[in-house]
């Protein structure tokens, strides 16, 4: 490739460097990105509200949330669900009524039919022919009852209601889209890093929470797990070398199961092995060639 290949404009070949700089001068195509730390949210914040938690709790999934946050999403999902299954209600009922009222002037219509036709039984065949026309008009021999006219506003044609589906009355987890239950929601037990020498805020200080059986700090480069019975955030490391000899919890004796530890989900790291969507994309109408 020569010094001026991608400003050469000669080339019988659409290139990727032309296409990318058309795409981004015309607004055209996916634009992508790769996550920052700035966007990722820490180990131990909502994955709601994305704020450090103050109450926090675990799902079954290992997602953390503040227990203020998913309360309030779960009432409001509930509320939603009730006033959606009120307007289904009222849409059969509607629904229902209005095939009672078909019902009733097909009747109607079967009766003035009969009677009409009982007193024109006496009439002559040549009356009861049908008239026969050559015209060629779409008004003619009654056809303009069948043609919608969009002059008229009594012939337009309807515009249907969308119909209401029967809600799910289900409240689905925000991020795995699993099953929720308020039940199922686990208080988790951080502990707190003990340094007589730093003075600052817990949420300003970086290291804030460590393991409580060997002491190593959390952050999201450390893979964490939840204890559910006690709610004691350990890491991965005291799991498999610890807890999983024996199954026993190091700081009560408690026994424990395969299904006492929640892997804790984490925010981000700049590597790629840590998490797998730390590419943000935005989807653009695509420039063809």
């Amino acid at each position: 490739m020569t010094r001026h290949a991608r400003n050469c404009t000669a080339g019988a070949v659409y290139t990727y460097h032309e296409k990318k700089k058309d795409a981004a001068a015309s607004g055209y195509g996916t634009q992508s990105e790769r996550v920052g730390k700035d966007s990722v949210k820490s180990f131990d914040c909502c994955s709601l509200t994305l704020q450090p938690c103050r109450n926090p709790v675990v799902t079954k999934d290992g997602y953390l949330f503040d227990k203020e946050a998913i309360l309030e999403y779960i009432i409001a999902k509930k509320t939603e669900y009730t006033r959606k299954l009120k307007q289904y209600e009222k849409q059969l009922k509607k629904e229902e009524a209005e095939k009672k009222e078909l019902a009733d002037a097909e009747k109607e219509a079967n009766l003035i039919k009969f009677m009409s036709r009982e007193k024109n039984i006496s009439h002559s065949s040549s009356n009861s022919q049908p008239s026969t026309s050559s015209s060629v008009s779409n008004l003619a021999n009654g056809k303009h009852k069948q043609l919608p006219s969009f002059w008229v506003p009594s012939q337009l044609p309807d515009a249907k209601r969308s119909k209401i589906e029967k809600p799910d009355p289900t409240v689905y987890c925000p991020i795995s889209g699993k099953p929720l239950k308020m039940k199922d929601l686990i208080e988790v037990n951080w502990t707190l890093v003990k340094d007589p020498d730093d003075k600052k805020s817990l949420i300003a200080k970086e290291n804030r929470y460590m393991c409580p059986i060997t002491h190593d700090i959390l952050s999201n480069a450390v893979p964490c797990a939840i204890i559910r019975t006690t709610g004691h955030v350990v890491t991965m490391e005291c799991v498999e070398k610890i807890i999983k000899k024996d199954w026993l919890h190091p700081l009560t004796g408690d026994k424990l199961k395969e299904k006492d530890i929640i892997p804790l989900q984490r925010g981000g790291t700049g590597y790629a092995l840590t998490n797998q969507n730390l590419e943000g994309k935005n989807e653009r109408p695509v420039l063809q060639a």
